[in-house]
C-alpha cells in the first residue's frame, strides 16, 4: 500500500428541499407532508421508496486515512443543517491534498454520484478528483491512465464492485461481507433508519454509524490486500 489511502463512507437523507424546489409546492406545505405525499406516489406507482441520488443531502462523511504516518479517523459532519456544502468541499479537499487511494464499498454505485451531485449544486471544486490527463504537466498525464472517474482504474477502488467482478448479481453487501470475515459488521442502526435517526436529532448516532461502516470497509480492504498479496 505504497499510496496514502482514504476509505470513504457517506450518509444522506432525503432532500426535501430540493424536492420542494423541483415541485413548486406552496410555502404551507410542510416538509413532512410533501415527504409523505412523495412515498405514497412512489407506492402507488409500484416504485421503490428510495430518493433519487441527485435528491440525497449529505450528513456525514466518514473517512479511514491511512499513510506512512499511521490511521485516522475523521468524518466531516453537517452539524447545523446549512454547511453541507463545506462538508463536500472539506472532502474534496483532502483528495486534493493527498491524492490518495480511494477506497469504498459501493462508492461508485451511491457514494461519489451523490458527492458529484452535491458538489455541483454547492459549487465546489474538486481539482485532483476530477482530473483525467488532459492537462499540461506531467503529474496530470499520469491520471489519463489512472484517475478517480474510470471504472476499472485503482485510484478509486470500489471494492464492492471489483471483488463481484463488475457485475452486479455478484455484488455482495458490505455487512454480510464484514460479518463473514469476522468483523463487527454494522452495529445500532442500518441506512434505512438514518432519516428516522435524523429527524430525532441522533446526529451523532448517525456519524458512530457511518464510521462503523468505514472501519467494516476498511478492514475488508486490509482483507483484499492480503488476499492479493498487496502488502509489503
Amino acid at each position: 500500500m505504497a499510496w496514502p489511502v482514504l476509505v470513504f463512507d457517506i450518509e444522506s437523507i432525503p432532500d426535501i428541499q430540493g424536492l420542494r424546489a423541483l415541485r413548486n409546492v406552496p410555502a404551507d406545505v410542510t416538509d413532512q407532508q410533501l415527504y409523505a405525499a412523495w412515498l405514497q406516489e412512489r407506492k402507488d406507482a409500484g416504485q421503490s421508496d428510495f430518493m433519487p441520488l441527485h435528491l440525497q443531502r449529505i450528513l456525514v462523511i466518514s473517512c479511514v486515512f491511512r499513510n506512512a504516518e499511521g490511521l485516522r479517523v475523521h468524518s466531516f459532519v453537517d452539524r447545523d443543517n446549512q454547511s453541507e456544502g463545506r462538508v463536500v468541499q472539506n472532502f474534496f479537499n483532502a483528495v486534493d491534498k493527498h491524492v490518495p487511494q480511494l477506497v469504498s464499498w459501493n462508492g461508485g454505485g451511491f457514494d461519489l454520484p451523490v458527492l458529484n451531485y452535491r458538489g455541483l449544486r454547492h459549487g465546489v471544486t474538486a481539482d485532483r478528483y476530477w482530473c483525467m490527463g488532459e492537462g499540461g504537466s506531467a503529474d496530470d498525464r499520469e491520471f489519463k491512465w489512472n484517475n478517480y472517474i474510470s471504472r476499472y482504474h485503482m485510484r478509486h477502488l470500489d471494492l464492492m464492485d471489483l471483488l463481484a467482478m463488475y457485475q452486479p448479481r455478484g455484488s455482495a453487501p458490505l455487512d454480510a461481507m464484514a460479518k463473514l470475515c469476522g468483523f463487527p459488521g454494522k452495529l445500532g442502526m442500518d441506512g434505512s433508519k438514518v432519516y428516522d435517526a435524523f429527524l430525532e436529532g441522533k446526529l451523532e448516532d448517525i456519524r458512530r454509524y457511518c464510521e462503523t461502516d468505514v472501519m467494516n470497509t476498511y478492514l475488508l480492504y486490509c482483507r483484499f490486500q492480503k488476499m492479493r498479496c498487496g502488502f509489503t
